[in-house]
Order: C-alpha cells, then sequence, then structure tokens
C-alpha cells in the first residue's frame, strides 16, 4: 500500500503576504461582468446588502477598484478563488 502526499508550495509574495496581520482582498473594474453580476456576487459571497453591494460596484467602476473585504491572507485567498470562479477579477494585496 502506498501513500501519496501532496506538497504545497508557496511563492515569496505568498509567504510575505502571509505574514502581515491583515491583507486586502481588491476587487477590480473590468469590461466583461455587468453591475447586477458584480452585486449580486458581493450579496451572496460576502453578505454586503444589495445597497452597500451597488455602492461598491460604482466605487470600482468610477476609481478602477475597490477593498471588498480584510483579513489573513488565506482568508482572503479562500474568497478571491470564490469571486473569480464568478468571474470577478479580483486579487489579494
Amino acid at each position: 500500500m502506498s501513500v501519496e502526499t501532496k506538497t504545497e508550495t508557496f511563492t515569496l509574495e505568498e509567504v510575505l503576504a502571509s505574514a502581515k496581520s491583515t491583507n486586502c482582498l481588491i476587487l477590480w473594474n473590468d469590461d466583461i461582468n455587468t453591475f447586477d453580476h458584480v452585486i449580486h456576487c458581493l450579496v451572496k459571497h460576502l453578505q454586503y446588502t444589495e445597497k452597500q453591494a451597488g455602492q461598491i460596484a460604482w466605487k470600482v467602476h468610477t476609481e478602477g477598484k475597490c477593498t471588498v473585504l480584510e483579513g489573513s491572507y488565506y482568508e482572503m485567498e479562500v474568497y478571491r478563488k470564490i469571486l473569480k470562479s464568478e468571474g470577478l477579477t479580483v486579487s489579494v494585496e
């Protein structure tokens, strides 16, 4: 019986980000997603109200980006993957 183990590797950027006490999930403007889709995703996954999500969507549209969540690197990475799977352009800083 053989046992397989997976080794997880991290980039230097990921290691340094994980050492920070707070990381930010950034939502970026793009030419693909509609306001309605962005609002839907923020309400569904980040529990914003419709009004809050609309204000965030407008800020992203006018300023190019907006911090939508703060927390540990690993928590932000989970939310980044969720929002990315919905087609949104997001990053962790």
